[in-house]
This record gives structure tokens, sequence and C-alpha cells, in this order.
């Protein structure tokens, strides 16, 4: 099974648009809202593929674990980020000998085949009155309700090509991403919702600018539930 994981992984960087186009957009404004929680002095970052996030985290000073299941990744990782703890494994393999005073989970639990329990694992992996923040596409966005009543898609939470591409397993709904944290034993502190999304990425890279971007980034933070991307904060509910 991990060979498999490791080589699906592997496939996927080889052809990797986690930060292409205005997807890197969003990754910055998901870093926007994490660092409003980050707090303590470590921090463990989840599959953190060409370093987006990873660029904005190691400006803040916290001592950082890197943990991604693709070589190529963490090769690149390891170079650009030096101060940096950068380890090669499958979170199912991971068994770090410290705990994190955060950790976060940018656009990882739509890829896994257990979301809960890679939420647990990091629950154990948390330290007293530590949080995890978790980001993922959300199945009721606009632009996806539109794609269903246009007949583009079956249903709001079915795999489109580019979730197919981006190796997603699975896409959220604000109540099954919920769901995940709170079976997994976790107290769900924060809901929230980014990136107003009422067409597809090509469309807004072709029609947008950056001005128009930057307020629908904003603008999905009122309407979470029909936002593109909703995250989670979250503890295990024992301060430090």
């Amino acid at each position: 099974m991990s060979e498999q994981e490791r080589s699906h992984l592997e496939r996927i960087s080889e052809h990797s648009l986690y930060a292409a186009g205005v997807n890197t957009a969003s990754i910055l404004y998901s870093f926007q809202i994490a660092r409003r929680h980050l707090r303590g002095a470590n921090l463990l970052e989840m599959g953190p593929a060409e370093g987006v996030m990873t660029e904005r985290l190691a400006t803040l000073g916290l001592k950082m674990t890197l943990v991604e299941g693709s070589a190529r990744f963490c090769e690149d990782l390891a170079v650009r980020f030096p101060a940096a703890t950068v380890v090669h494994a499958l979170f199912e393999d991971f068994d770090p000998s410290e705990q994190f005073d955060n950790i976060v989970l940018g656009h990882v639990l739509e890829h896994v085949q257990d979301p809960v329990d890679i939420l647990v694992r990091a629950r154990r992996w948390l330290a007293p009155g530590g949080r995890i923040f978790g980001a993922v596409p959300n199945a009721r966005s606009l632009h996806r309700q539109a794609a269903v009543m246009m007949g583009l898609l079956s249903a709001e939470d079915a795999l489109n090509e580019t979730d197919r591409h981006h190796g997603h397993r699975r896409v959220f709904t604000p109540e099954t991403f919920r769901q995940a944290f709170s079976l997994a034993g976790l107290r769900i502190d924060l809901f929230g919702g980014y990136w107003m999304k009422p067409v597809s990425n090509a469309q807004i890279e072709a029609d947008w600018t950056p001005q128009m971007v930057a307020a629908f980034m904003a603008l999905g933070e009122r309407y979470p539930d029909i936002a593109g991307e909703i995250y989670v904060l979250a503890s295990d509910g024992v301060e430090a």
C-alpha cells in the first residue's frame, strides 16, 4: 500500500499544477488566514508540495518541520528551506519525536485515502494548546453549483478533470469537512471560507485583474458555505 501511494504521489509531482495560475493567489490568501491563528514556537506543515505556503510560513520565525510524500518535492524543499526539517514520508509512516504548536494541512485532506485517520494522527502530534489549520476546496462553491446546472458535473462533489489531475480522492462539502474533524475527536474552534469563485480558474486567469482576484478572495470570507475554499481551525481541547 505504501509503495503504491508513493508512486501515486510521484506521478502527481511530475506534472503538478498545485501552484499554477490563480491557485497561487488562493494559497497565499490561505496563509493570510492561517497566520491569524498561529502561535507558540514550532510548526508542522503537512504536504507542502511546491512550497508556496512554506515560503510565507518561513518568514514567521517558527521552527518548521515539513513532511512530504514526494521525493521530488522534498529535494527542492530541502534546498530552499535549509533551516527546516524536511521529512520524506507518507503521513501514515510519519513518527515525529516532538509535538507541535501548529499543524498546517493546506489542501491535503482531499488527497489522502482516509482523512479521519490522518486527523487522528495529527491530533496525537499536537502539543497541549496546539491547533490544526486545514483547508480544502468546497464542493458547494458557486462555480461547482453552476457546473451541475449546466450539465458539466453530475453532482457538486463529483471529481472534475482538474480534481483528477491533482490526485483528489474527494471534494468535501462544509458538512463532511467538519464531520471529519469531529470524528477524529478534534474540537472545531472556527469554520470559515475564502475565494468567492463564480467561474473556472481558466476564465478567471483569462479575464480577471489582480484587484478582482483579491476582492473575490476576501469576499469568500463573508459567505463560507458557498466559497471556493473552506477551512477549519481545530484543537484537541487540552489547554497549554
